[in-house]
């Protein structure tokens, strides 16, 4: 055990301890054989209850004599009068009970007494919350426990105010009581998200900002206990986004229909349904993914007939309805153009932060000052550098553009170790920063360059992009989410860590590609680009394969469509 010195013992002693140990062992085993003669023979008697008592109480987490326990207790129902059997619960309770005593976390005996406690008529429930008190008094983060005591709160029908204010005095007490913070992350939703409680399954504000004030005072007490941060980032976060479709493009050149949505999805027999209406007629069409794997994805696409695109009709009306969704999109193909789309901006849905009330702003003004106060009291406490920067990204993520990045930096110094995850997550909201300017100047170009990006994210908000620039970043790959930029047309991504173009795949209108100065050593890390039809400009300058012998005549072989490869 921890801080006990080790005793030295003499030969004899020691000699002692053994023969101990091996008597011990002798009739454990003695006893578990028994058991096992037993329990084939089919005789589960209430012997077989004190020889399992005998190890059990020793060692309570031997799950087969348990499950012999339950078999022998089931056998014993048949045959006991109500007397008898309430005698019978009642000192098995107690036998629970002393296993608790000796492990306190023992996955078995917990289970057990919830399966007993589950088969009594009438449980005496008042004094299993007792219980759990008790063991919580001893062990407050034993999340056996707790799951024990949400069972029991359950089965008797505690109000959830009362386990509420259970967890309130628990939190008093030690604010590094994480189990407590979380079973408060799980009462506060069933008590407040009604049908009627409000858009996308936020709390209610008041109870919000009550809570607010409840974490600032627990981390300004211990900055450096993690508990209270966790929760105050789960309070700063929101719900999953409701169903919805956020784009809708129809191509006449390729005779395609590109749908993006809120949240990957499966679409097929037996999966999630989609129904096309083209000028108010359903049509029968079949859904793939742009990378071709169909397996969940945020875009789906189908290929249409020649006769929905008909360009002597003035027009025609294209309306994709996700049945489990409830959602539905309509967009527009007038005679004449190549394509039409409808979409959400990402700057009107707050598809990247929540929309704050000033009340809400307000307060979370001054947790950022307060935050920032206690930063300068404790440099190097990672908890309240990661909080400023999701504060920040809570109130204006473009207003706090620059300054986040200095407390990226600041961050990563400190945690060394995630500094991988921190350059990711930096990486994610650089990216939906981009894509908020990118909405606000109106236009389908997005300028990457230059912003030390280490992963892609947010592709599918990408749909309509026709020039996409990457070049001077960290990134090793393309994923194949890239093959959602349906509209794209060039790709820069010069001066990376790019070692294999496969995410590059299935791109109908990409003409350019430059990839100058990465890390792709064999014309077989460009085999993708065969699926891109229309590109002619291939730019492979400054990677290690261009000093192989003949790569240009390899080139020419493995993409004879491109006209242009320069090496």
């Amino acid at each position: 055990m921890h801080g006990r010195l080790k005793v030295k013992t003499s030969e004899e002693q020691a000699e002692a301890k053994r023969l101990e140990r091996e008597q011990k062992l002798k009739l454990y085993l003695s006893a578990t054989q028994a058991i096992f003669q037993k329990r084939q023979a089919g005789e589960l008697d209430e012997s077989v209850l004190e020889l399992t008592s005998q190890i059990l109480g020793a060692n309570p987490d031997f799950a087969t004599l348990w499950n012999c326990r339950r078999e022998v207790l089931q056998q014993l129902e048949t045959q006991k009068s109500p007397e008898e059997l309430a005698a019978l619960v009642k000192a098995e309770l107690g036998f629970l009970e002393s296993c608790l005593q000796v492990n306190p976390k023992s996955y078995g005996t917990w289970h057990h007494r919830c399966w007993l406690l589950s088969r009594l008529p009438e449980p005496n429930w008042a004094r299993e919350l007792e219980l759990c008190a008790r063991f919580l008094e001893v062990d407050e983060r034993n999340f056996h426990c707790w799951d024990y005591r949400r069972f029991v709160a359950a089965q008797a029908a505690v109000p959830h105010t009362e386990e509420l204010a259970f967890t309130d005095s628990l939190i008093t007490r030690n604010f590094s009581n994480y189990s407590s913070w979380h079973y408060r992350s799980c009462l506060l939703p069933q008590l407040h998200l009604e049908p009627d409680s409000g858009p996308e399954g936020r709390l209610p504000e008041d109870v919000l900002l009550r809570e607010l004030a409840l974490v600032q005072n627990a981390f300004f007490t211990d900055p450096n206990d993690q508990s209270a941060w966790f929760y105050h980032r789960w309070l700063l976060g929101r719900a999953d986004p409701q169903d919805a479709l956020h784009c809708l493009h129809v191509s006449r050149d390729e005779a395609c229909l590109s749908v993006s949505f809120s949240r990957p999805l499966l679409v097929g027999s037996g999966m999630e349904t989609l129904l096309l209406m083209v000028d108010g007629s359903p049509l029968a069409v079949e859904w793939r993914t742009p990378d071709g794997r169909n397996r969940p994805n945020r875009v789906w696409l189908c290929d249409l007939p020649a006769a929905s695109l008909n360009d002597q009709l003035p027009q025609h009306t294209f309306c994709v309805i996700w049945m489990a969704g409830d959602a539905q999109k309509e967009c527009v193909l007038l005679k004449g153009r190549q394509e039409g789309w409808c979409r959400d901006l990402a700057m009107d849905e707050q598809l990247f932060r929540c929309e704050l009330s000033v009340e809400k702003s307000t307060v979370l003004q001054s947790e950022l000052e307060s935050c920032k106060e206690l930063q300068e009291l404790e440099p190097e406490n990672k908890w309240c550098l990661l909080t400023i920067i999701l504060l920040m990204r809570a109130l204006d993520p473009l207003l706090y553009e620059k300054e986040m990045l200095q407390y990226f930096q600041t961050l990563k110094a400190v945690d060394p170790m995630r500094a991988a995850y921190l350059d990711d997550l930096r990486s994610k909201f650089l990216l939906e920063n981009s894509v908020l300017k990118m909405e606000y100047a109106e236009v389908r170009v997005l300028h990457l360059a230059h912003k030390d990006l280490t992963v892609l994210c947010h592709l599918e908000q990408l749909l309509l992009v026709t020039h996409l620039d990457l070049s001077h970043n960290r990134l090793r790959a393309l994923p194949p989410a890239l093959a959602a930029l349906r509209c794209l047309e060039v790709l820069q991504a010069n001066d990376n860590a790019i070692e294999s173009l496969d995410g590059v795949t299935n791109l109908p209108r990409l003409q350019e590609l430059l990839v100058c100065g990465n890390r792709l050593q064999q014309p077989t890390a460009l085999q993708s680009l065969a699926s891109c039809p229309r590109l002619v400009l291939l730019n492979l300058q400054g990677n290690p394969l261009c000093q192989a012998v003949g790569i240009s005549e390899q080139l020419a072989k493995l993409l004879p469509s491109v006209s242009s490869i320069l090496t």
